[in-house]
């Protein structure tokens, strides 16, 4: 990796670290003590939260399309803005529409400042060679659940739950508008000029020379099915691994303990990818993590609980792997032109499950207890084979 490319990677990742941690890793820490000060119920602020995911799935393609024509930089720059807003309006709300609000507000930035965005912007200063750099922050960010859960939860304990939302805000002003602000600057079409090509440079006076590569709609949509079922699996899993566990046997500190583990699997998936099979195709790895959480579910129900271990580390590592995937193949199989865009729209039914994962998969767990995981299982199985069948070059 060049250093311009490790210079925007370390800037985009910690960034990234603060944006995942002040939005989708919230609920799970304020959401019970948020509903006890506004007076209404948990499933409430997960309610809005989903809404938020909607509304972060609709302002994609737009953030991209922008990303695109001006670079990363301001749009992200204005996404600190945003979330910022959303923040404030949290810590002010006094009842259920206070809060709703609040969270769309989030939902605009999360659609402005999370990977997808992240993504967009590596490429629009570094085209082809961005597959490194897009490994790079997720290795990085990989941390925020791991960062923001213990801040948000001392933040909690400190200044209540208000004073949380307005210590994220503040973390915004101080610390990731200037990371997102010493980004590189991207100008002309996100072409690169002769020179900074050969040195993985932004170019600064390049001019438009490309047209935008014709979209092959089975690859298109073989995508945006494939991240859909893997971001439908991630969230449902996360909302409910420890309960799943619990189903085995195990205590519910021995499920959390468990739980614990698929952080640093996803970090070392990710340098794994990053360091031994980055020469390998992405639908290689893609496939092989798509096959990750049916193989570790498989032998938790087969040989029971004390194989949870494995089932994490193995759906962990998948799910590392899947969000370097969701960077890489479409940049692989569709070209850097118009990637932004291409890329927000391929996210809209991710999104969309995203949202619907924790009561859809809720549901099946009351219904079939833990042969729920049978339809996680299906859903990553059709996704690996949708990775087997896709063309690995990319359409004239």
């Amino acid at each position: 990796m060049s250093a311009p490319q490790a210079r925007n990677v370390v800037l985009l990742g910690l960034a990234q670290t603060l944006a995942w941690g002040s939005s989708y890793y919230l609920p799970a820490v304020l959401a019970e003590p948020m509903a006890q000060g506004l007076g209404i119920t948990p499933p409430e602020v997960f309610m809005a939260f989903s809404l938020a995911m909607l509304l972060s799935a609709a302002i994609g393609p737009s953030a991209g399309k922008a990303i695109d024509r001006f670079g990363g930089r301001p749009v992200l720059m204005m996404g600190n803005g945003v979330f910022v807003l959303g923040l404030a309006g949290l810590a002010l709300s006094q009842n259920a529409v206070h809060m709703t609000l609040a969270w769309c507000v989030l939902g605009l930035a999360m659609g402005a400042g999370l990977y997808e965005a992240a993504f967009a912007t590596l490429v629009r200063l570094f085209r082809d060679q961005s597959r490194a750099p897009i490994t790079g922050i997720t290795l990085i960010a990989g941390f925020a659940s791991t960062v923001g859960w213990p801040l948000t939860t001392w933040m909690a304990a400190e200044w209540g739950w208000r004073g949380a939302c307005w210590g994220w805000a503040v973390l915004h002003v101080l610390v990731a508008l200037p990371l997102n602000a010493g980004l590189s600057r991207a100008t002309g079409r996100g072409a690169l000029s002769p020179n900074a090509a050969s040195q993985h440079e932004p170019s600064e006076t390049s001019e438009p020379v490309e047209t935008p590569t014709p979209v092959d709609w089975r690859v298109w949509w073989g995508l945006a099915y494939a991240f859909g079922v893997a971001w439908f699996v991630s969230t449902a899993m996360a909302a409910h691994f420890p309960r799943v566990l619990q189903l085995t046997g195990l205590s519910l500190a021995a499920a959390v303990a468990m739980g614990a583990l698929i952080g640093p699997a996803q970090v070392a998936a990710r340098m794994l990818e990053f360091g031994f099979i980055r020469k390998a195709h992405p639908l290689v790895s893609a496939r092989l993590a798509a096959l990750s959480h049916p193989l570790g579910a498989a032998i938790m129900l087969l040989l029971g609980g004390p194989l949870a271990a494995v089932f994490a580390v193995l759906h962990g590592a998948g799910n590392g792997v899947l969000t370097i995937a969701k960077g890489t193949l479409p940049l692989v199989l569709m070209g850097p032109q118009a990637y932004g865009q291409r890329q927000g729209w391929l996210m809209v039914p991710a999104r969309l499950a995203q949202a619907s994962a924790p009561f859809v998969f809720g549901v099946c767990l009351d219904q079939w207890g833990l042969w729920a995981l049978g339809l996680t299982m299906g859903l990553s199985l059709s996704a690996a084979w949708v990775f087997h069948r896709m063309p690995r070059r990319r359409s004239a």
